[in-house]
Protein backbone atom coordinates (compact mmCIF):
# COMPACT_ATOMS: atom_id res chain seq x y z
CA UNK A 1 0.00 0.00 0.00
CA UNK A 2 2.75 2.35 1.18
CA UNK A 3 4.50 1.54 -2.61
CA UNK A 4 1.04 2.32 -4.44
CA UNK A 5 0.59 5.60 -2.04
CA UNK A 6 4.03 6.56 -2.96
CA UNK A 7 3.27 6.22 -6.88
CA UNK A 8 0.02 8.84 -6.32
CA UNK A 9 1.95 11.08 -3.90
CA UNK A 10 4.69 11.06 -7.18
CA UNK A 11 1.80 11.39 -9.71
CA UNK A 12 0.12 14.51 -7.76
CA UNK A 13 3.39 15.96 -7.22
CA UNK A 14 4.05 15.74 -11.34
CA UNK A 15 0.61 16.75 -12.10
CA UNK A 16 1.09 20.20 -9.99
CA UNK A 17 4.39 20.92 -11.41
CA UNK A 18 2.81 20.33 -15.16
CA UNK A 19 -0.04 22.73 -14.19
CA UNK A 20 2.80 25.55 -12.65
CA UNK A 21 4.45 25.59 -16.07
CA UNK A 22 1.28 25.22 -18.42
CA UNK A 23 0.34 28.15 -15.86
CA UNK A 24 3.63 29.90 -16.26
CA UNK A 25 3.15 29.30 -20.31
CA UNK A 26 -0.38 30.63 -20.61
CA UNK A 27 0.76 33.84 -18.52
CA UNK A 28 3.47 34.25 -20.85
CA UNK A 29 1.72 33.54 -23.91
CA UNK A 30 -1.48 36.23 -22.85
CA UNK A 31 1.16 38.68 -22.12
CA UNK A 32 2.89 38.32 -25.48
CA UNK A 33 -0.40 38.62 -26.99
CA UNK A 34 -1.22 41.56 -25.40
CA UNK A 35 1.77 43.05 -26.23
CA UNK A 36 1.65 42.19 -29.89
CA UNK A 37 -2.10 43.55 -29.62
CA UNK A 38 -0.98 46.44 -28.44
CA UNK A 39 2.07 47.14 -30.84
CA UNK A 40 -0.44 46.32 -33.56
CA UNK A 41 -2.73 49.08 -32.00
CA UNK A 42 0.28 51.56 -31.74
CA UNK A 43 0.83 50.89 -35.15
CA UNK A 44 -2.15 51.43 -37.18
CA UNK A 45 -2.44 54.97 -39.08
CA UNK A 46 -4.51 57.44 -37.74
CA UNK A 47 -4.99 61.52 -38.72
CA UNK A 48 -4.01 63.81 -35.07
CA UNK A 49 -6.31 63.47 -32.32
CA UNK A 50 -6.47 67.08 -32.34
CA UNK A 51 -8.35 67.27 -35.65
CA UNK A 52 -12.73 68.15 -35.43
CA UNK A 53 -14.56 65.80 -36.85
CA UNK A 54 -18.76 65.93 -38.90
CA UNK A 55 -20.89 64.27 -41.34
CA UNK A 56 -21.73 66.67 -44.14
CA UNK A 57 -24.29 66.34 -46.21
CA UNK A 58 -23.68 66.19 -50.39
CA UNK A 59 -26.62 67.73 -52.07
CA UNK A 60 -25.32 64.58 -54.57
CA UNK A 61 -26.74 62.22 -52.28
CA UNK A 62 -24.29 60.98 -50.01
CA UNK A 63 -23.20 61.77 -46.26
CA UNK A 64 -19.55 62.66 -46.21
CA UNK A 65 -17.35 62.00 -43.19
CA UNK A 66 -14.23 64.53 -42.68
CA UNK A 67 -11.91 65.88 -40.16
CA UNK A 68 -10.22 69.19 -40.41
CA UNK A 69 -7.42 70.29 -37.74
CA UNK A 70 -4.30 73.40 -37.83
CA UNK A 71 -4.18 76.57 -39.27
CA UNK A 72 -2.88 78.93 -42.66
CA UNK A 73 -3.92 78.16 -46.12
CA UNK A 74 -6.15 75.14 -46.73
CA UNK A 75 -4.71 71.90 -47.94
CA UNK A 76 -7.05 69.47 -49.12
CA UNK A 77 -6.05 65.44 -48.67
CA UNK A 78 -8.22 63.15 -51.24
CA UNK A 79 -7.33 59.70 -50.24
CA UNK A 80 -7.26 56.20 -52.77
CA UNK A 81 -8.55 53.11 -52.60
CA UNK A 82 -7.56 50.10 -50.56
CA UNK A 83 -7.14 52.40 -47.87
CA UNK A 84 -8.94 55.57 -45.83
CA UNK A 85 -8.76 58.94 -44.96
CA UNK A 86 -6.55 57.66 -41.94
CA UNK A 87 -3.73 56.98 -45.09
CA UNK A 88 -2.84 60.89 -45.06
CA UNK A 89 -1.81 60.85 -41.09
CA UNK A 90 1.84 61.54 -41.38
CA UNK A 91 1.20 64.33 -44.34
CA UNK A 92 -1.74 65.86 -42.03
CA UNK A 93 0.36 65.68 -38.86
CA UNK A 94 3.23 67.98 -40.88
CA UNK A 95 0.86 70.01 -42.85
CA UNK A 96 -1.57 71.27 -40.02
CA UNK A 97 1.80 73.09 -38.57
CA UNK A 98 1.15 75.58 -40.97
CA UNK A 99 -1.71 74.80 -43.12
CA UNK A 100 -5.30 74.10 -42.41
CA UNK A 101 -5.40 70.24 -43.26
CA UNK A 102 -9.01 68.90 -44.16
CA UNK A 103 -9.43 65.43 -45.17
CA UNK A 104 -12.28 63.24 -46.15
CA UNK A 105 -13.80 59.56 -46.51
CA UNK A 106 -14.77 59.42 -49.48
CA UNK A 107 -18.22 58.57 -50.77
CA UNK A 108 -18.71 54.89 -49.94
CA UNK A 109 -15.59 54.07 -48.22
CA UNK A 110 -14.64 55.09 -44.09
CA UNK A 111 -17.47 56.63 -42.28
CA UNK A 112 -18.75 58.31 -45.03
CA UNK A 113 -22.20 56.96 -46.48
CA UNK A 114 -22.90 54.58 -48.99
CA UNK A 115 -25.17 54.62 -51.24
CA UNK A 116 -26.40 52.58 -54.33
CA UNK A 117 -25.28 55.19 -57.21
CA UNK A 118 -22.85 58.33 -57.78
CA UNK A 119 -19.33 56.90 -57.35
CA UNK A 120 -18.32 58.51 -61.16
CA UNK A 121 -15.53 60.70 -60.07
CA UNK A 122 -17.79 63.80 -61.30
CA UNK A 123 -20.39 63.21 -58.57
CA UNK A 124 -17.55 62.56 -56.07
CA UNK A 125 -15.57 66.13 -56.68
CA UNK A 126 -18.92 67.32 -55.98
CA UNK A 127 -19.12 65.64 -52.74
CA UNK A 128 -16.03 67.35 -51.72
CA UNK A 129 -16.86 70.73 -52.96
CA UNK A 130 -19.66 70.49 -50.47
CA UNK A 131 -17.54 69.52 -47.86
CA UNK A 132 -15.16 72.36 -48.30
CA UNK A 133 -18.08 75.13 -48.52
CA UNK A 134 -19.92 73.92 -45.84
CA UNK A 135 -16.76 73.81 -43.39
CA UNK A 136 -16.54 77.78 -44.94
CA UNK A 137 -13.56 77.54 -47.08
CA UNK A 138 -12.95 78.08 -50.78
CA UNK A 139 -9.61 77.68 -52.27
CA UNK A 140 -7.31 75.19 -51.36
CA UNK A 141 -4.45 73.21 -52.56
CA UNK A 142 -5.33 69.63 -53.71
CA UNK A 143 -3.26 66.52 -52.60
CA UNK A 144 -4.51 63.29 -53.93
CA UNK A 145 -3.30 59.47 -54.15
CA UNK A 146 -4.71 56.46 -56.45
CA UNK A 147 -8.46 56.63 -56.73
CA UNK A 148 -8.06 60.27 -55.31
CA UNK A 149 -5.72 61.47 -58.05
CA UNK A 150 -9.03 60.95 -60.51
CA UNK A 151 -11.76 62.88 -57.75
CA UNK A 152 -9.40 65.43 -57.77
CA UNK A 153 -8.58 65.54 -61.59
CA UNK A 154 -12.78 66.37 -61.72
CA UNK A 155 -12.34 68.77 -58.74
CA UNK A 156 -9.86 70.78 -60.75
CA UNK A 157 -11.14 71.02 -64.09
CA UNK A 158 -15.07 71.61 -62.84
CA UNK A 159 -13.54 73.67 -59.98
CA UNK A 160 -10.30 75.36 -61.58
CA UNK A 161 -10.43 78.80 -59.60
CA UNK A 162 -10.86 76.48 -56.55
CA UNK A 163 -7.31 75.18 -56.64
CA UNK A 164 -4.39 77.30 -55.92
CA UNK A 165 -1.98 73.90 -56.72
CA UNK A 166 -2.75 70.08 -57.87
CA UNK A 167 -0.72 67.13 -56.12
CA UNK A 168 -1.72 63.77 -58.04
CA UNK A 169 0.55 60.65 -57.02
CA UNK A 170 0.45 57.14 -58.33
CA UNK A 171 -2.41 56.60 -60.19
CA UNK A 172 -3.84 56.54 -63.85
CA UNK A 173 -7.11 59.12 -65.06
CA UNK A 174 -9.46 56.99 -67.02
CA UNK A 175 -9.77 58.01 -70.65
CA UNK A 176 -6.51 59.99 -70.46
CA UNK A 177 -3.16 59.15 -72.06
CA UNK A 178 -1.84 55.99 -72.23
CA UNK A 179 -5.07 54.62 -70.38
CA UNK A 180 -6.08 51.99 -73.25
CA UNK A 181 -2.65 50.26 -72.61
CA UNK A 182 -3.19 50.22 -68.59
CA UNK A 183 -6.38 48.27 -69.15
CA UNK A 184 -4.41 45.67 -70.76
CA UNK A 185 -1.96 45.39 -68.21
CA UNK A 186 -2.68 41.90 -65.66
CA UNK A 187 -1.26 44.02 -62.66
CA UNK A 188 -5.23 45.96 -62.89
CA UNK A 189 -6.96 42.82 -62.45
CA UNK A 190 -9.56 44.25 -59.99
CA UNK A 191 -10.38 47.68 -61.93
CA UNK A 192 -13.13 44.82 -63.51
CA UNK A 193 -13.71 42.50 -60.73
CA UNK A 194 -17.03 43.89 -59.18
CA UNK A 195 -20.36 42.53 -59.08
CA UNK A 196 -22.60 40.95 -56.85
CA UNK A 197 -20.86 37.77 -57.13
CA UNK A 198 -17.42 39.19 -56.48
CA UNK A 199 -18.73 40.85 -53.76
CA UNK A 200 -20.28 37.18 -52.07
CA UNK A 201 -16.30 35.73 -53.27
CA UNK A 202 -14.85 38.39 -50.71
CA UNK A 203 -17.30 38.67 -48.17
CA UNK A 204 -15.31 37.36 -44.98
CA UNK A 205 -12.19 37.44 -46.75
CA UNK A 206 -11.72 41.33 -47.54
CA UNK A 207 -8.23 40.61 -46.14
CA UNK A 208 -7.15 38.32 -48.71
CA UNK A 209 -8.83 40.47 -51.33
CA UNK A 210 -6.91 43.44 -50.27
CA UNK A 211 -3.43 42.08 -49.37
CA UNK A 212 -3.39 40.66 -53.16
CA UNK A 213 -3.43 44.69 -54.39
CA UNK A 214 -1.18 45.69 -51.53
CA UNK A 215 1.38 43.18 -52.59
CA UNK A 216 1.06 43.50 -56.20
CA UNK A 217 2.06 47.27 -56.17
CA UNK A 218 4.36 47.49 -52.82
CA UNK A 219 7.79 48.39 -53.05
CA UNK A 220 9.20 46.86 -49.69
CA UNK A 221 6.50 43.64 -48.80
CA UNK A 222 6.41 44.93 -45.37
CA UNK A 223 4.61 48.12 -46.55
CA UNK A 224 1.82 48.66 -45.78
CA UNK A 225 2.37 46.59 -42.51
CA UNK A 226 0.00 44.25 -40.92
CA UNK A 227 -1.80 46.47 -38.52
CA UNK A 228 -2.62 49.10 -40.71
CA UNK A 229 -3.60 46.55 -43.29
CA UNK A 230 -6.38 44.62 -40.88
CA UNK A 231 -6.86 48.66 -39.98
CA UNK A 232 -8.51 49.24 -43.36
CA UNK A 233 -9.54 45.88 -44.25
CA UNK A 234 -12.04 46.38 -41.21
CA UNK A 235 -13.56 49.43 -42.76
CA UNK A 236 -14.01 47.65 -46.05
CA UNK A 237 -15.70 44.75 -44.31
CA UNK A 238 -18.59 47.40 -43.12
CA UNK A 239 -22.36 46.25 -44.40
CA UNK A 240 -21.77 47.91 -47.80
CA UNK A 241 -18.17 48.86 -48.12
CA UNK A 242 -17.11 46.13 -50.73
CA UNK A 243 -20.03 46.57 -52.89
CA UNK A 244 -18.88 50.56 -52.66
CA UNK A 245 -15.55 49.69 -53.28
CA UNK A 246 -16.63 47.82 -56.34
CA UNK A 247 -18.44 50.57 -57.56
CA UNK A 248 -15.47 53.21 -58.02
CA UNK A 249 -14.30 50.96 -60.57
CA UNK A 250 -17.81 49.86 -62.09
CA UNK A 251 -17.84 54.16 -62.80
CA UNK A 252 -14.10 54.16 -64.90
CA UNK A 253 -16.09 54.07 -68.22
CA UNK A 254 -17.84 57.17 -67.51
CA UNK A 255 -15.55 58.63 -65.63
CA UNK A 256 -13.40 58.55 -69.05
CA UNK A 257 -16.22 59.88 -70.99
CA UNK A 258 -16.58 62.58 -68.54
CA UNK A 259 -12.33 63.12 -68.33
CA UNK A 260 -12.00 63.48 -72.22
CA UNK A 261 -14.82 66.56 -72.44
CA UNK A 262 -12.73 67.88 -69.33
CA UNK A 263 -9.36 67.47 -71.56
CA UNK A 264 -10.62 69.90 -74.03
CA UNK A 265 -9.88 72.81 -71.17
CA UNK A 266 -6.15 72.00 -70.07
CA UNK A 267 -5.97 73.06 -66.36
CA UNK A 268 -4.40 76.30 -65.45
CA UNK A 269 -2.61 75.83 -61.96
CA UNK A 270 0.69 74.04 -60.92
CA UNK A 271 0.66 70.31 -60.92
CA UNK A 272 2.97 68.22 -59.07
CA UNK A 273 2.70 64.52 -61.15
CA UNK A 274 4.37 62.31 -58.39
CA UNK A 275 5.19 58.59 -58.83
CA UNK A 276 6.67 55.37 -56.92
CA UNK A 277 10.03 54.34 -58.97
CA UNK A 278 8.65 50.43 -58.92
CA UNK A 279 5.74 51.54 -59.59
CA UNK A 280 4.00 54.87 -61.89
CA UNK A 281 7.34 56.68 -61.98
CA UNK A 282 7.72 59.34 -64.65
CA UNK A 283 4.17 57.92 -66.60
CA UNK A 284 2.32 59.73 -63.66
CA UNK A 285 3.89 62.96 -65.47
CA UNK A 286 3.16 61.75 -69.42
CA UNK A 287 -0.81 61.40 -68.06
CA UNK A 288 -1.33 65.22 -66.21
CA UNK A 289 0.78 66.77 -69.44
CA UNK A 290 -2.06 65.57 -71.70
CA UNK A 291 -4.61 67.64 -69.08
CA UNK A 292 -2.50 70.62 -67.79
CA UNK A 293 -0.05 73.17 -68.98
CA UNK A 294 2.24 73.55 -65.81
CA UNK A 295 3.50 70.38 -64.68
CA UNK A 296 6.14 68.99 -62.61
CA UNK A 297 7.61 65.71 -62.34
CA UNK A 298 8.93 63.77 -59.20
CA UNK A 299 9.58 59.95 -58.81
CA UNK A 300 10.03 58.65 -54.86
CA UNK A 301 13.49 56.07 -55.39
CA UNK A 302 12.37 52.92 -54.36
CA UNK A 303 8.72 53.48 -53.43
CA UNK A 304 5.99 50.96 -55.08
CA UNK A 305 2.59 52.63 -54.87
CA UNK A 306 1.90 53.13 -51.17
CA UNK A 307 3.93 56.93 -50.86
CA UNK A 308 2.42 57.59 -47.61
CA UNK A 309 3.34 53.97 -45.71
CA UNK A 310 6.35 53.47 -48.20
CA UNK A 311 8.38 56.58 -48.09
CA UNK A 312 6.30 58.94 -46.37
CA UNK A 313 9.21 61.23 -45.16
CA UNK A 314 10.65 61.58 -48.46
CA UNK A 315 7.24 62.40 -50.13
CA UNK A 316 6.12 64.53 -47.51
CA UNK A 317 9.03 66.78 -48.71
CA UNK A 318 8.64 66.91 -52.33
CA UNK A 319 4.68 67.84 -51.76
CA UNK A 320 5.85 70.46 -49.10
CA UNK A 321 8.38 72.14 -51.70
CA UNK A 322 5.90 72.62 -54.02
CA UNK A 323 3.28 73.68 -52.10
CA UNK A 324 5.05 76.27 -50.15
CA UNK A 325 7.22 77.25 -52.97
CA UNK A 326 7.27 80.39 -55.34
CA UNK A 327 4.62 80.79 -58.38
CA UNK A 328 7.23 79.60 -60.95
CA UNK A 329 9.58 77.27 -59.36
CA UNK A 330 10.75 74.44 -60.14
CA UNK A 331 11.60 71.39 -57.33
CA UNK A 332 15.14 71.04 -55.93
CA UNK A 333 17.65 69.42 -57.68
CA UNK A 334 17.22 66.86 -54.92
CA UNK A 335 13.59 66.08 -55.93
CA UNK A 336 13.94 66.82 -59.64
CA UNK A 337 17.20 64.29 -59.80
CA UNK A 338 14.98 61.39 -58.63
CA UNK A 339 13.35 61.80 -62.27
CA UNK A 340 16.24 60.84 -64.32
CA UNK A 341 16.47 57.18 -65.40
CA UNK A 342 18.83 56.01 -62.69
CA UNK A 343 18.00 58.13 -59.64
CA UNK A 344 21.32 57.03 -58.39
CA UNK A 345 22.91 59.58 -60.64
CA UNK A 346 22.88 63.39 -58.91
CA UNK A 347 25.32 66.00 -59.67
CA UNK A 348 24.68 69.03 -57.80
CA UNK A 349 26.00 72.27 -56.78
CA UNK A 350 26.35 74.14 -53.67
CA UNK A 351 24.64 76.97 -55.35
CA UNK A 352 21.83 75.04 -56.53
CA UNK A 353 20.41 73.49 -53.19
CA UNK A 354 16.81 74.80 -52.72
CA UNK A 355 15.13 74.84 -49.34
CA UNK A 356 11.68 75.32 -48.37
CA UNK A 357 10.45 78.54 -47.55
CA UNK A 358 9.18 77.15 -43.73
CA UNK A 359 11.27 75.10 -41.53
CA UNK A 360 10.21 71.29 -41.82
CA UNK A 361 12.31 69.28 -39.75
CA UNK A 362 11.69 65.18 -40.28
CA UNK A 363 13.13 62.49 -38.94
CA UNK A 364 16.63 62.65 -38.94
CA UNK A 365 16.76 66.14 -37.60
CA UNK A 366 16.51 67.42 -34.06
CA UNK A 367 13.31 68.06 -34.42
CA UNK A 368 13.51 72.05 -33.70
CA UNK A 369 10.51 73.68 -35.96
CA UNK A 370 12.91 76.57 -37.46
CA UNK A 371 15.66 73.64 -39.27
CA UNK A 372 14.26 73.60 -42.95
CA UNK A 373 14.90 69.83 -44.39
CA UNK A 374 16.14 68.25 -48.10
CA UNK A 375 16.17 64.32 -48.01
CA UNK A 376 18.85 63.93 -51.16
CA UNK A 377 19.00 60.42 -50.90
CA UNK A 378 17.10 57.49 -50.10
CA UNK A 379 14.67 57.68 -47.31
CA UNK A 380 15.70 58.29 -43.10
CA UNK A 381 12.51 56.53 -42.35
CA UNK A 382 13.61 52.88 -43.51
CA UNK A 383 16.40 50.65 -43.42
CA UNK A 384 19.05 51.90 -46.45
CA UNK A 385 21.40 54.86 -46.93
CA UNK A 386 20.18 58.40 -46.81
CA UNK A 387 21.85 62.10 -46.63
CA UNK A 388 19.84 64.67 -45.95
CA UNK A 389 20.95 68.33 -45.44
CA UNK A 390 19.46 70.78 -43.10
CA UNK A 391 19.55 74.48 -42.49
CA UNK A 392 19.72 75.77 -38.75
CA UNK A 393 18.64 79.43 -38.31
CA UNK A 394 21.16 81.88 -36.62
CA UNK A 395 21.49 81.31 -33.37
CA UNK A 396 19.75 78.25 -32.88
CA UNK A 397 20.53 76.28 -29.63
CA UNK A 398 19.82 72.28 -29.54
CA UNK A 399 19.49 70.46 -26.21
CA UNK A 400 21.47 66.93 -25.94
CA UNK A 401 19.91 64.24 -27.97
CA UNK A 402 21.01 60.85 -29.46
CA UNK A 403 20.06 59.22 -32.84
CA UNK A 404 19.57 55.62 -33.12
CA UNK A 405 21.87 55.29 -36.51
CA UNK A 406 25.74 55.86 -37.22
CA UNK A 407 26.35 58.80 -39.22
CA UNK A 408 29.05 61.44 -40.44
CA UNK A 409 28.26 64.76 -41.06
CA UNK A 410 30.04 67.91 -43.27
CA UNK A 411 29.23 71.46 -42.80
CA UNK A 412 28.99 72.86 -46.11
CA UNK A 413 27.98 76.78 -45.13
CA UNK A 414 28.53 78.57 -41.62
CA UNK A 415 30.26 78.04 -38.28
CA UNK A 416 28.37 75.22 -36.95
CA UNK A 417 29.35 74.27 -33.10
CA UNK A 418 29.07 70.66 -31.81
CA UNK A 419 29.99 69.01 -28.24
CA UNK A 420 29.64 66.05 -27.21
CA UNK A 421 27.76 64.28 -23.39
CA UNK A 422 24.35 64.56 -21.70
CA UNK A 423 23.81 68.31 -21.00
CA UNK A 424 24.47 71.48 -23.24
CA UNK A 425 27.51 72.69 -22.15
CA UNK A 426 29.30 75.65 -24.08
CA UNK A 427 32.82 74.99 -22.54
CA UNK A 428 32.27 71.49 -24.60
CA UNK A 429 31.24 73.14 -27.90
CA UNK A 430 34.40 72.80 -30.94
CA UNK A 431 33.79 75.53 -33.94
CA UNK A 432 33.41 73.39 -36.98
CA UNK A 433 33.50 76.17 -39.96
CA UNK A 434 32.92 74.75 -43.68
CA UNK A 435 34.40 71.86 -44.98
CA UNK A 436 34.83 70.40 -41.31
CA UNK A 437 33.75 66.63 -40.47
CA UNK A 438 32.41 65.17 -37.66
CA UNK A 439 30.44 62.00 -36.61
CA UNK A 440 27.26 61.20 -35.02
CA UNK A 441 27.97 57.56 -33.50
CA UNK A 442 24.58 55.61 -33.05
CA UNK A 443 23.02 56.64 -29.50
CA UNK A 444 25.82 58.82 -28.54
CA UNK A 445 24.55 61.84 -27.15
CA UNK A 446 25.15 65.58 -28.46
CA UNK A 447 24.73 68.86 -28.68
CA UNK A 448 24.63 71.92 -31.13
CA UNK A 449 24.41 75.40 -31.29
CA UNK A 450 24.60 78.23 -34.59
CA UNK A 451 26.34 81.32 -33.96
CA UNK A 452 25.50 84.40 -36.22
CA UNK A 453 25.06 83.29 -39.14
CA UNK A 454 22.57 80.12 -40.44
CA UNK A 455 24.32 76.76 -40.81
CA UNK A 456 24.25 74.56 -43.48
CA UNK A 457 25.29 70.72 -42.63
CA UNK A 458 25.07 67.58 -44.68
CA UNK A 459 24.55 64.34 -42.98
CA UNK A 460 24.84 60.98 -43.92
CA UNK A 461 23.65 57.60 -41.96
CA UNK A 462 21.84 54.41 -42.04
CA UNK A 463 18.52 54.20 -41.49
CA UNK A 464 15.67 54.01 -40.19
CA UNK A 465 17.04 57.16 -38.27
CA UNK A 466 15.12 58.47 -35.07
CA UNK A 467 15.82 61.16 -32.50
CA UNK A 468 15.57 60.82 -28.57
CA UNK A 469 16.67 63.65 -26.34
CA UNK A 470 18.02 63.34 -22.55
CA UNK A 471 15.80 65.70 -21.22
CA UNK A 472 12.31 65.21 -22.98
CA UNK A 473 10.72 68.21 -21.39
CA UNK A 474 13.29 69.87 -24.24
CA UNK A 475 12.45 67.63 -26.63
CA UNK A 476 10.68 70.42 -29.43
CA UNK A 477 8.35 68.12 -30.96
CA UNK A 478 6.57 67.77 -28.02
CA UNK A 479 6.41 71.29 -27.49
CA UNK A 480 4.84 72.12 -31.00
CA UNK A 481 2.14 69.75 -30.59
Amino acid sequence: MSGVAGIKSARKTSIEASGKIVSLMLRRFFAALVLLTATYVQAQPSLPSSFHSKTIHSPEGADIFVRWGGTGPVALLIHGYAENSDSWAPLAADLMKDHTVVVPDLRGIGHSSKPASGYDKKTEAKDIRAVVTALGYDRAFVIAHDIGNMVAYAYAAMYPDKVARLVVMDAPIPGIGPWAEILQMPGVWHFNFHGPDAERLVAGRERIYLDRIWNDFTGDPSKPDNATRDFFAATYAQPGGMRAGFAQFAAFPQDAIDNRAFQQVKLPMPVLAVGGEKSFGPTQAVIMREVATNVQEAVVPGSGHWLMEESPAYTDNLIRQFIDSPENSTLTPAASAATTTDSREKRVTPAEYEFPHHGNPGTGSSGVSGIETVVLKGDPDVAGVYTIMLRVPAHTQIAAHSHGDDRVATVISGTWHIGYGDKFDEKKLKALPPGSFYTEPPNTTHFAQAGDEPVVVQITGFGPSSTAYVDRSQDPRSQNH
